[in-house]
């Protein structure tokens, strides 16, 4: 966010819980400067050009007293004032990058992706924040902030979303803290140990370690450096397997010429019964059948239901196996109905 134009957006946004008044921590270094941190952890993101010539930038940008926050909260919930919202994110673009600093270990990307993300959680916490609620504003906008890293890092640290449920959030930010917490304590970080801390399943914890483990493999990529054997080659097919298949065609091929046999022995309404109501994926009704020979509905009906009492016993006798594809005391057949 560079950009000095007294406006903000007050478009709507999905509401985040409030923070509860309980719940309170030590903010003010949300509300210092930012200068050259000698952290190690803190490295990748200061030899970031870009990020100096940031810091620079928003460095003009006077900090605000909590009195003076709330003044400009008041202002801006009660009239609006485009003015008073610019002053209260642009005075708190540094805490943007504080908390951005917590989460570089989980994007190693480019470092301003982050604070971008986090300058639009800023943006929605002036919109949302309450200045009569006794919090004060620097906490409530961190939790508007890393709302909004945290989602980013989730959507984006894998080709494929790797957490969805709070449970998959809450692995992929704790995991590994927690196993080289437990591994510190002299413990071994089994799955198990590691489910009960978390208060997760063990089930969850293999999979988010599996998960956060492997990087993205394209199916296209070789199996091998010196393989020309596609990764997709190797992936479990979802469909039945081959001797199902054969078995399948086996007794649908069956089923046809017993079908045939059964023909011989049918008089020209049960013929048409069975091959333009019975065997079709467009059955004809049994008005259609009934104005064809003559006759009513109902006769169509009984009709229809002595043919399938036929081809049941005629079955049973042929291929006794057949009483697997039986219901009741009709055979199911695609297409059969009262209509």
């Amino acid at each position: 966010m560079t950009s000095k134009k007294n406006t903000i957006d007050t478009s709507d946004s999905s509401d985040l819980p409030d923070v509860p008044n309980s719940e309170r921590e030590e903010a003010d270094q949300y509300e210092h400067p930012l200068v050259s941190l000698s952290n190690e952890e803190h490295l990748p993101a200061l030899s970031n050009p870009a990020l100096h010539r940031y810091l620079q930038e928003i460095s003009q940008y006077e900090l605000l007293t909590r009195e003076e926050a709330d003044e400009l909260a008041v202002r801006f919930r009660e009239n609006g004032d485009q003015d008073a919202a610019y002053r209260l994110v642009s005075s708190n673009l540094r805490l943007v990058v504080k908390v951005a600093m917590d989460f570089q270990k989980y994007w190693m990307q480019n470092f301003m992706d982050l604070i971008q993300e986090g300058n639009v959680g800023l943006v929605q916490a002036t919109k949302k924040f309450d200045p009569y609620r006794g919090v004060k504003f620097s906490y409530y906008a961190a939790y508007w902030i890393r709302a909004y890293i945290l989602k980013f890092i989730m959507d984006n640290w894998r080709l494929v979303k790797i957490g969805t449920t709070q449970a998959q959030r809450k692995l992929f930010f704790s995991l590994n803290k927690e196993r080289k917490l437990l591994e510190s304590q002299g413990f071994q970080a089994e799955t198990k140990l590691l489910a009960q801390r978390l208060n997760v399943k063990e089930s969850e914890v293999i999979e988010m370690s599996q998960r956060m483990g492997g990087g993205d493999v394209s199916l296209e990529s070789p199996v091998r450096a010196d393989s020309e054997d596609e990764q997709k080659s190797f992936l479990p097919s979802e469909g039945p397997g081959v001797e199902e298949m054969v078995a399948s065609s086996q007794m649908k091929a069956k089923l046809a010429d017993m079908i045939l046999t059964l023909k011989e022995n049918l008089n020209a309404k049960e013929t048409m019964i069975l091959e333009e109501r019975l065997l079709t994926d467009e059955p004809l009704t049994l008005q259609n059948i009934a104005d064809k020979f003559d006759i009513s509905r109902e006769r169509v009906r009984q009709i229809e239901v002595n043919l399938l009492k036929k081809m049941k016993k005629f079955f049973e006798i042929e291929m006794p196996d057949i009483k697997d594809f039986f219901d009741g005391e009709t055979i199911v057949i695609k297409g059969s109905s009262d209509k």
